[in-house]
């Protein structure tokens, strides 16, 4: 098969990701990602989105959004205002019908990206509720009793941090993949990526101060790919010396959040 996503140019994609885009996008299945917090899961659809100059669309998911959000939403309450003032078109529901996200992708003439980011944080039924829109390409207006059917499929990138188990029909209409955390060798592309002209005593530096971190056991959120980088940024906006990063360790709360976890970076200081 032909690759078609190659990644961009911030966005560095291992070989097995890629392929797992291209067998979606061929498939015309939703692709499922998974992987720790900050490997790129929710900028992966931006990098397909301008990889293959497509417009992106985000729906964002919370612990409140129902299924029904994502495909219309009718503006009862705006009806009512118009129709006590003498607005014109009251009598027109469809006026007063809201494409969500989902509807969004779906109306678009031409095909579009859509990123269902983090799924996991809704309830137990939203994944199911999804299943038929998903399947289908289309759903049912109740109020115009009208039928919005996909005129492009749009390429569906979903992303999830395993909160939740995600219910068996789901899953097996997607394809899936899990994006490991970058080793050594990937990570100094994704730097970069990032950083033109960047010493290499410096990157050799940083990395290994950072990988000895990740391999501290009692550290619970160990520190990503975005906050890596975060932390070479401010290392070079400060000009500090990474010769001795290991000992001095400075800027470190860029890399770490938990009081728990400084406290087991500075145990781990004293072996």
């Amino acid at each position: 098969m032909e690759t078609k996503f190659t990644g961009s140019k911030d966005y560095v994609a291992s070989e097995e990701l890629m392929a797992a885009v291209d067998v979606a996008v061929a498939l015309q299945k939703p692709l499922l990602i998974k992987g720790e917090p900050g490997t790129g899961k929710t900028m992966l659809a931006d990098a397909i989105s301008k990889s293959m100059d497509k417009k992106l669309i985000v729906w964002n998911i919370k612990s409140t959004t129902k299924a029904q959000d994502g495909l219309y939403v009718y503006d009862t309450i705006q009806r009512l205002y118009d129709s006590q003032f003498g607005e014109d078109g009251v009598d027109d529901i469809s006026h007063y019908i809201k494409l969500g996200k989902l509807g969004e992708a779906f109306s678009s003439d031409e095909q579009v990206i859509l990123l269902i980011d983090e799924i996991d944080k809704a309830d137990l039924e939203f994944p199911n509720d999804l299943l038929w829109e998903l399947d289908k390409m289309e759903f049912y207006i109740h109020e115009t009793k009208e039928t919005v059917k996909a005129k492009v499929r749009p390429i569906v990138v979903i992303t999830s941090n395993a909160e939740k188990e995600l219910p068996d029909a789901f899953l097996r209409r997607c394809i899936f993949h899990y994006i490991s955390f970058p080793d050594r060798e990937q990570m100094t592309e994704i730097v970069n990526a990032h950083f033109d002209h960047l010493e290499e005593n410096v990157l050799k530096n940083v990395l290994d101060t950072f990988y000895w971190i990740r391999t501290i056991k009692d550290i619970r959120k160990k520190p990503s790919t975005s906050e890596l980088i975060d932390w070479i940024r401010a290392l070079i906006l400060s000009g500090t010396d990474t010769e001795k990063l290991r000992e001095t360790l400075p800027f470190v709360g860029v890399l770490l959040k938990k009081d728990e976890d400084l406290e087991a970076l500075n145990k781990a200081k004293l072996y």
